[in-house]
C-alpha cells in the first residue's frame, strides 16, 4: 500500500480536550447557569461542526456564531440546539434566519420592522434576543430605546418572543475592573427596569471568557466562554486563571531540506541574516500562507527533539529557515514542532502572540482557518 504523502502542515485538534475544558467550565460556574459555547469563526481555528459535534451531547444551551452563513452550515450538519447570530444582520439574511430556525442577536430597529414583514402568519412567535449596546461601542441599542422596544414586542400578540437580553464586554481582561464594573451596572439597572415593568425575559447574559474567570457577578444565568473552550485564558500574565484549561491545537511540520553554511553566508530575502560560525540550516515547508507570519523572523522557534531551534531569514510565503546546528543529527523528515508539545518543551499560542504582539485568538484563527486538521476523538 502507498504511504499517504506528508503534508506542509499537519493541525490536530484534540477533541476530548474541548471535552475537558467544558467540564471545567460547568464546574466553575453555578449549576443554574447556561453555557453558550461561542463557535464563531469556525471555532477560532478549530473546526466549528466538529465542535459542536463534541459539544452539544454535554448539555449547551446552544452555539454562538457571528454569521448566518456559519449557523447554516451548523444546520446542515444536524446541530440542533438554538444557534445564535451574534454578527450584525441585513434584511437579506432574514429568510435564511427564518428558514433555519437561527436565532437573531437584533441590534437596531429597522431590522426588527424587516422580520416583522417577513414572519410568516399563524406560527409559533419567532425567538430573539435583544443587544444592549453598555460602552463598547459596537453593536446594540441605548438602554431607553431598547426598554421601548421591549414594552412594544412583549405584546401577547406580537408574532416575535424576546428569548434573551445581553451585553458585551469592552475590558473584562483588564485587572483594573472600573470600565466593566460599569457596563456590569449599566446592564444590571437595565434588567431592573424590564423587570418592574413586568416584562419576562428568559434569559441575560454578557459573561465572555474573561467575565466567566474574574468577574463572577456577571455571570447572571448564562454565560458565553470562548478562548476558554480552546485552552487559554484572557490576559494569563496580569490575572492568574483560576481554572486548568488545556490547549486544543497542535500544528507540526518536518524537516525538508538541510544545507550547511559558512560563516558570513545569508540566508533568506533581504539578507537579513548573516551566518556567524559554521551553520547547519533547515528548511521546513511552511509559512505566512500556513498562518505564521514575518514578524516571527528572528524572534520565534520551533521545537526539533524537545529542542528549540530559531527562526531565521525572513519567513517565506510556503517555507522558513532555522537554525539546528545545536541539534545533534537532524534529519529530512524529522518531525518539528510549531505548536504544541515535544519533550519537556511546549509552544503555545500564547507564546506566538506574545512574539507577535497580538493575542492568542488571532494565532489560532490564523493556524487552524489555513490548513486541513486531523481530528483526535475523545476516548
Amino acid at each position: 500500500m502507498t504511504p499517504t504523502p506528508r503534508v506542509p502542515v499537519t493541525v490536530c485538534i484534540h477533541l476530548e480536550h474541548v471535552k475537558t475544558n467544558f467540564q471545567q467550565i460547568r464546574q466553575f460556574v453555578s449549576p443554574s447557569i447556561q453555557i453558550l459555547p461561542i463557535i464563531k469563526a469556525d471555532a477560532y481555528g478549530h473546526g466549528a461542526v466538529p465542535i459542536a459535534h463534541t459539544l452539544a451531547p454535554l448539555g449547551v444551551a446552544g452555539f454562538g456564531v457571528a454569521s448566518v452563513r456559519e449557523g447554516i452550515l451548523l444546520r446542515e450538519q444536524k446541530i440542533h440546539t438554538p444557534i445564535l447570530i451574534m454578527g450584525p444582520l441585513l434584511e437579506d439574511h432574514l429568510n435564511d434566519v427564518i428558514h433555519y430556525g437561527l436565532t437573531p442577536v437584533i441590534s437596531h430597529t429597522a431590522i426588527i420592522h424587516q422580520l416583522l414583514s417577513q414572519l410568516p402568519l399563524n406560527t409559533q412567535p419567532f425567538p430573539i434576543h435583544l443587544k444592549i449596546d453598555t460602552g463598547l461601542h459596537r453593536l446594540g441599542f441605548d438602554a431607553q430605546e431598547a426598554l421601548a422596544l421591549l414594552t412594544t414586542l412583549s405584546s401577547s400578540t406580537s408574532p416575535i418572543t424576546i428569548q434573551g437580553l445581553l451585553t458585551h464586554f469592552a475590558d473584562a481582561d483588564n485587572p483594573n475592573p472600573n470600565l466593566t464594573n460599569q457596563q456590569l451596572q449599566q446592564f444590571q439597572a437595565c434588567m431592573k427596569q424590564v423587570q418592574e415593568q413586568g416584562i419576562h425575559i428568559p434569559v441575560y447574559h454578557m459573561a465572555n471568557s474573561a467575565g466567566i474567570l474574574f468577574h463572577p457577578d456577571s455571570h447572571l444565568n448564562m454565560v458565553r466562554p470562548g478562548i476558554m473552550l480552546y485552552g487559554y485564558t484572557p490576559e494569563e500574565e496580569h490575572v492568574p486563571s483560576p481554572i486548568q484549561l488545556q490547549p486544543v491545537m497542535e500544528a507540526t511540520t518536518y524537516i525538508a531540506h538541510l544545507r550547511a553554511l559558512k560563516p558570513g553566508e545569508i540566508v533568506g530575502y533581504n539578507a537579513v541574516f548573516r551566518t556567524k560560525r559554521l551553520s547547519q540550516i533547515a528548511v521546513l515547508p511552511v509559512g505566512y500562507t500556513h498562518g505564521f507570519p514575518r514578524h516571527l523572523t528572528g524572534i520565534g522557534h520551533v521545537l526539533i527533539q524537545g529542542r528549540p531551534a530559531p527562526i531565521i531569514g525572513k519567513i517565506c510565503m510556503d517555507m522558513m529557515m532555522i537554525d539546528v546546528t545545536d541539534i545533534p543529527d537532524p534529519k529530512i523528515g524529522d518531525d518539528v514542532v510549531l505548536l504544541g508539545k515535544q519533550g519537556k518543551k511546549e509552544i503555545t499560542a500564547r507564546d506566538l502572540a506574545g512574539w507577535l504582539k497580538t493575542i492568542p485568538y488571532e494565532i489560532l484563527c490564523g493556524i487552524g482557518g489555513k490548513t486541513d486538521r486531523t481530528y483526535i476523538q475523545p476516548e
